[in-house]
This record gives structure tokens, C-alpha cells and sequence, in this order.
């Protein structure tokens, strides 16, 4: 293990010169303090876990200190932002730190949020609130332990300042971590300014360090664009799988590596809504949970044409028709694995539609759901569950072809099924009531629930004693929690 002070930099971001970010340094918190952090992302740097109570700790990641080797950079970057073109972006109140390389040889960007004002903070004032840091935290740590690619989260840190929302609320920062921070607003900003060399410098940048496998293949450039089309099917296929509602996909928060990236509005489905809409600035809908598929799409339209200069517009075409068939087939083993079985029959499809189209129309809570629906065999349990519907009917029918295709898919105990079950579908997702109880009990002084949640989060599979009160049903006023922006 690693003391703070032995971290080895690798800032290959910074050496791409100025065109591509500005030199900041971050504006330190008042009092600065920790409020959580994770084991398992201190663990990617080599770090004891240990090092995370000592007082230097909260002073690098509150601002107030700073390795000699790092290279604090704010990234320029554009988007398109609910449909439409925004030319400048830019990382407006983050700064990436430097890269830094682990005892495996993994480089992990280290990336400050709510480090103050940059030149590309516009009429922002560079800060990030308590609130959408504990939630950005929560949420990557609790994505990637359910096997959902994500950003990582080192630490939450806590302070005195004075930040100014909606109301007067305390700054923090929150240290996020991932292999790579461009985006594919990195792309559009270089195409859409018309600087060809940049832009064939940050295309050289990404495939030498992120796809060099693709430099084996005749058109690397082409390949590196099917590896983030595929990349991005699969990701999408595992937040419908599992209800995650990211609330923002602009494509400046969309990862070149095809990672869940940029927290704003996020939720994971209470019950089963597939109109469900996180993002009360959302008006049309646009970032709703069923259109998460084709914005994903659409954003990868994007980002090809942003391409041209380096791929036939011909081949990216054919690349993009390879997004809607990868997802709908990753999407639909995961959905074969949440029921339960191991084999492929074409009708499974349908039996995934009308069970969600049941869900919808009865308000059943779609991870329970999953989770008791492995709890005992298959007609046991659709008996237990059958009262959480309204149509009776047409959910007895449904049992009676699920039945049918269990018996079908192999003669395996009923333990094998439960194991076999629980490891895919959690106990416990980070609701947004949970959340909010762990941010206010914060925003008080009292650090323990948001600490007792993350730990539980990091288990979502596993039954944990004492630990009921988190894999319950929402409160009514629970489920109708109305996130922004705002942070």
C-alpha cells in the first residue's frame, strides 16, 4: 500500500497543450473535511484505507493542497445539449488533477469537482453543492457494484462555504476517477471550430491510449468507432436492465470509453415506468427511461459525424446499424438471466414485454420484483407475487408461460435457481429517498448514513443483517422526489 505522498503522475492529457485545456489551480474549501470514501477506489490507487482519515487527505481533495507532480488542467469540450448545439463547454467547475498510475499499470484520471471557477465556468461559480456530490459518489460506486461500467468515486469532502442555489446550501468536492474524461463533446468542439490537427491529435490520443488493439485492424479509426458503438449498446442495455435512469445524456456527458459518466438528475426506477422522466427540467421528455435507446443512438450519430474527417461516411453508417442489434441482444440475455434462465428460446422477447407491460400498468416495484421472483421456485413464487397486480388475468397467464419456459430451460434445485437468481438481481439500489435521507442527515453534520449506505450499495447482491430498512418500498412521498440540474 501506498502513502498519499507516493502517488506516480503520468499526465499525458496535460501534454496535449493548450488547445485542448487550461491551466487552473483549485479554489480551496473552507474547513475542509471528509464525509465518505470508498475502499475499493482508494484500493485502484494502491492507497491504505487508512489514509483517508488523516488531515492531509481532506486538504488535497478540499483544494488546499496539491502534488508537486500534478497538472491541474480544465478541459474544453462542446455538446449537443437537449438536441441543440452548444459551441463552447468546458469543464466549468472541475479540473483534472493528472493521471495516475497504479502497481498494474492502469492510469486513473483524477478529476476535482466543484474545484472552483475556470474559463469555462460562464455565469457559474465553479462550486458543487453537498447534495449532487454525495449523490455522484453514491451513484458511481453503486453502479459499478452491480456490474454497471461507471466512473469511479474516491471521496466526498465537506466545508463551510457558502455556496448560493436555490437557497444558501455548503460547497464540497467530490474526487472522481475514470481512464479517460474525454467525452464526445472532445470530438465536436475540434470538428466544429475546424482545427484539423487538434482534432487528428485528440483522434491519435484515444486510440493509441483507450483502443490500441484497433491499431491491428486496416481502418483503426473505423474500429475504434465499432468498439464505442458496441461499448455504448452494452451500456445501455444494462441501465434498462436494471432501471437506471441517467436524467441528462447530452453528449458532452457521454464517455469516450462508453462508461456511465456525469451525474446530474439520476434515478433508478422505484416502480416500473418506462415513461419515467428523473430530470424535472426534462419538459418534452427527451431523457425519459424508454428513450434512453435511441438517444444513445442519436448521440452516437453524433459523435460520427464529428468523425467524418477520419471515416467514409458509408462505414460509419454501417457501424451505427450495429448499435440497435447489439443492445436489443445484450439486453435481452440480461433480461433471460433476471428471470432466471440460462437458455435462449425466441418467444423470450415477448415474455419480457408483457411482463413489463404488466408492471406498468399495476406500479410494481421492478427490482423487488426480480428479487423475490428468485426467491423460491417459479410456481411458488409467481404465487406470492401475483397480488401486486391488478390485472389478474393477464398476470396468470404470464405466470403460466413462465412456468412453462422454466421447466423448460433445464432441471436444475431450487437453491441452484435462488443462487443463480440473486447474484443478478440486488436487494438494494440506491433509491432516491435513500439518498435523500443520507444527504440530509449531511447537511446536519451526520456523516454515519451516508457512509452505512455506501457499504450496504457496495453489496447490492448479498442479504445483509440488520440492513432491512434499505431494501424496502419507498415511502409515497419517496417516489416522487423531483431532481435537477442544480448542483
Amino acid at each position: 500500500m501506498k502513502a498519499l505522498d507516493e502517488l506516480t503522475f503520468d499526465n499525458r492529457f496535460a501534454r496535449l497543450g493548450d488547445a485542448f485545456s487550461t491551466h487552473v489551480l483549485p479554489e480551496p474549501l473552507d474547513t475542509p473535511r471528509l464525509v465518505v470514501a470508498s475502499k475499493a477506489a482508494l484500493a485502484l490507487l494502491d492507497l491504505d484505507p487508512a489514509v483517508a482519515e488523516t488531515p492531509v487527505f481532506a486538504e488535497l481533495f478540499g483544494g488546499h493542497k496539491l502534488w508537486a507532480e500534478a497538472e491541474p488542467r480544465a478541459m474544453v469540450y462542446s455538446g449537443h445539449q437537449f438536441g441543440g448545439y452548444t459551441p463552447q463547454l468546458g469543464d466549468g467547475r472541475g479540473l483534472l488533477l493528472g493521471e495516475v498510475y497504479n502497481e498494474a499499470g492502469e492510469h486513473w484520471d483524477l478529476h476535482l469537482k466543484g474545484a472552483g471557477m475556470t474559463p469555462y465556468s460562464r455565469m457559474g461559480d465553479g462550486r458543487a453543492v453537498l447534495r449532487s456530490s454525495i449523490r455522484e459518489f453514491l451513484a458511481s460506486e453503486a453502479l459499478h457494484a452491480l456490474g454497471i461500467p461507471s466512473s469511479r468515486a474516491l471521496c466526498v469532502i465537506g466545508s463551510d462555504t457558502p455556496v448560493w442555489r436555490e437557497k444558501q446550501e455548503r460547497g464540497a468536492m467530490v474526487l472522481r476517477m475514470a481512464h479517460s474524461h474525454i467525452r464526445f463533446g472532445h470530438f465536436e468542439y475540434f470538428y466544429y471550430t475546424k482545427k484539423p490537427e487538434q482534432q487528428a491529435l485528440l483522434a491519435e490520443h484515444v486510440l493509441n491510449l483507450h483502443y490500441p488493439e484497433c491499431r491491428e485492424q486496416p481502418e483503426p479509426y473505423l474500429a475504434m468507432f465499432r468498439e464505442i458503438v458496441e461499448r455504448n449498446a452494452e451500456l445501455i442495455a444494462k441501465w434498462q436492465a436494471y432501471g437506471f435512469c441517467h436524467g441528462v445524456m447530452n453528449t458532452d456527458n457521454m464517455s469516450i470509453l462508453g462508461i456511465t459518466f456525469d451525474f446530474g438528475p439520476f434515478a433508478f426506477l422505484d416502480d416500473f415506468d418506462a415513461h419515467f422522466i428523473c430530470n424535472h427540467s426534462d419538459h418534452e421528455g427527451r431523457y425519459s427511461f424508454s428513450n434512453q435507446v435511441p438517444i444513445g443512438q442519436w448521440n452516437l450519430s453524433a459523435l460520427a459525424q464529428a468523425l467524418t474527417p477520419f471515416i467514409s461516411v458509408d462505414a460509419l453508417k454501417e457501424a451505427l446499424g450495429l448499435y440497435l442489434p447489439l443492445y436489443q441482444a445484450n439486453y435481452l440475455h440480461l433480461m433471460r438471466r433476471r428471470l432466471g434462465l440460462t437458455t435462449a428460446e425466441d418467444d423470450d422477447q415477448q415474455l419480457v414485454e408483457r411482463l413489463l407491460k404488466l408492471m406498468q400498468n399495476s406500479g410494481v416495484d421492478y427490482t423487488l420484483f426480480f428479487r423475490r421472483l428468485g426467491d423460491e421456485s417459479a410456481a411458488l413464487a409467481v404465487a406470492r407475487l401475483r397480488d401486486d397486480f391488478v390485472d389478474l388475468a393477464g398476470f396468470d397467464a404470464w405466470a403460466e408461460q413462465y412456468k412453462a419456459r422454466v421447466a423448460r430451460d433445464g432441471d436444475y434445485s431450487e437453491e441452484q435457481r435462488r443462487a443463480r437468481m440473486h447474484a443478478v438481481n440486488p436487494l438494494y439500489i440506491l433509491r432516491n429517498y435513500l439518498a435523500q435521507n443520507a444527504i440530509a442527515a449531511a447537511e446536519s453534520g451526520d456523516y454515519s448514513e451516508v457512509r452505512r449506505l455506501h457499504e450496504v450499495l457496495s453489496k447490492p447482491f448479498e442479504e445483509q443483517a440488520g440492513m432491512e430498512q434499505y431494501a424496502q418500498r419507498p415511502p409515497d412521498w419517496g417516489k416522487h422526489l423531483e431532481i435537477s440540474c442544480s448542483s
